[in-house]
């Protein structure tokens, strides 16, 4: 009886030899067939990423804060670009920039791996974006709109508000079967844990992926983080679902890059930014979409947030930014001072999609708001050099006064799609101009437990239908005129 040769298992890999090691940033020799983005491993287990080559010398950026690794160490090629664990199990966890759980809840089963740069999809892969992403911020759902599948830039100065946009974008998400991703890049530790302390304050976590690379994370981790955050978000938008991913800050990101391109020797442009500054954003940025039916039918909306200083729109990564999505909510530091929160410019933020996203009910209630409220504020600079006002002007006046009360907002504090149309029906019918201005916040407070205590009927036909049709006007008619009754009743 002939005898079974076992045959061993062989791998094959590339092996490299480490020449330099500077910051987190390893120049190696070998591996001549790398790729942009392949995964390599030192002695030490340590994971690295390929960044760049030339005919003498790969260049990898270490995934580790304080590697074990020093000059004449081997390094092998992995036969994979870096990619990501990637399962429904990650809703409701905090991972790093490789998606390795670190909120100390235990190990999270993977089910795929999505490769972080992957390719955004092509134009025969996506339908065009026809669907509103609520927000549950009036001023922004009524005057700047955002569709499902859209990259909606989030700008201003420190301290202005522009997380709270996103917290409350999330927050409003809660019981639509929408998965959020927060991914935060380059900030104190303290301010992250703060964040996600407050989703949980708010029933909105089981829902959301963390994705954390605060400032004590190495640079190629803040540079590999926003990517990360995008490939999971691939993977519950091709089951068909509808996603949300914040970026908070590409700023930062940006810094992370330029370090990483310093330390590499590229030359430096303009600010010493890379050349190619541009590019990772929009390599990035491409990738939000909403797929064809055929492909699921899932959406991914991007809300990155970047930095200005002393407003300054035009400086270098804001317009970069500014350029590659499809809009901008700019914040505004003297409105804030103003107490005008949440303080943003109507007119310097715009949504290239515009009323074509909106509901119907909210389309024909936001028709001509937002020259109301621009020419209030013009009004105001003008009441600054004139003493005596016409009755046009006052009126001007008096129905910007109204509609900036109804667009102050707290924060953490979305509101209904019910609540916003009744607010907005009742200023289209001029009914809040009479009255005096104390009893302006008491309606914005009590109409939306009224109409949800005395006509639950109306409230789930404007949820459900999102139409203002005869019967709903008819019917918030009825329940205006009964509000007021009362209240003047009390008086």
């Amino acid at each position: 009886m002939q005898k079974q040769i076992q045959i061993p298992q062989v791998e094959i890999r590339e092996v490299g030899r480490i020449k330099e090691i500077t910051q987190g940033i390893v120049k190696a020799d070998g591996l001549p067939s790398c790729l942009y983005g392949q995964l390599v491993e030192f002695n030490d287990g340590t994971k690295g990423v390929v960044i760049g080559f030339d005919p003498n010398e790969v260049f990898i950026i270490v995934l580790s804060d304080e590697p074990d690794i020093k000059i004449g160490d081997y390094l092998k090629s992995a036969s994979e670009l870096l990619a990501v664990p990637v399962s429904n199990k990650l809703l409701g966890r905090v991972v790093d920039c490789l998606a390795q759980p670190v909120d100390d809840k235990g190990s999270i089963p993977e089910v795929d791996r999505y490769p972080v740069f992957r390719q955004a999809p092509g134009i025969m892969e996506r339908d065009p974006i026809s669907e509103q992403l609520s927000t549950g911020i009036k001023i922004i759902d009524l005057t700047i709109p955002i569709g499902k599948g859209q990259r909606e830039l989030i700008v201003g100065d420190r301290q202005t508000g522009r997380t709270s946009i996103a917290m409350d974008t999330m927050i409003n998400q809660r019981d639509k079967d929408v998965v959020c991703i927060y991914c935060f890049i380059g900030g104190s530790q303290s301010t992250f844990e703060k964040i996600i302390h407050q989703l949980v304050q708010t029933d909105i976590m089981p829902t959301v992926v963390g994705v954390c690379s605060s400032a004590s994370s190495s640079p190629a981790e803040q540079y590999i983080a926003p990517y990360t955050a995008a490939a999971i978000g691939e993977y519950f938008m091709h089951q068909g679902r509808d996603v949300v991913v914040v970026f908070d800050d590409l700023t930062k990101h940006a810094w992370a890059y330029r370090q990483i391109s310093l330390l590499l020797e590229r030359s430096p442009g303009r600010e010493a930014y890379p050349g190619d500054i541009f590019f990772i954003h929009s390599q990035l940025l491409e990738r939000a979409a909403k797929l064809k039916a055929e492909l699921g039918g899932g959406t991914m909306s991007f809300l990155p947030i970047v930095e200005t200083l002393q407003g300054d729109i035009t400086g270098f990564i804001p317009s970069n930014l500014v350029s590659i999505t499809d809009g901008q909510i700019f914040l505004n530091n003297n409105l804030f001072r103003e107490g005008f929160k949440p303080a943003i410019d109507i007119g310097l933020s715009v949504s290239r999609l515009g009323s074509k996203v909106q509901c119907p009910a909210l389309r024909e209630l936001s028709e001509g708001i937002r020259l109301d409220y621009l020419q209030y504020r013009e009004m105001l600079r003008l009441m600054r050099l004139r003493t005596g006002l016409s009755k046009e002007a006052q009126a001007i006046i008096r129905r910007g006064k109204v509609l900036e009360e109804l667009f102050v907002q707290e924060n953490y504090n979305p509101l209904a799609l019910t609540a916003e149309v009744a607010l907005f029906y009742a200023f289209k019918k001029k009914i809040l101009e009479v009255l005096p201005p104390e009893l302006w916040n008491k309606f914005k407070q009590e109409i939306l437990p009224f109409l949800c205590k005395k006509y639950p009927d109306l409230v789930t036909a404007i949820e459900n239908e999102k139409t203002l049709t005869d019967i709903v006007k008819t019917q918030l008619d009825v329940a205006l005129i009964e509000y007021f009754k009362k209240k003047k009743a009390k008086t």
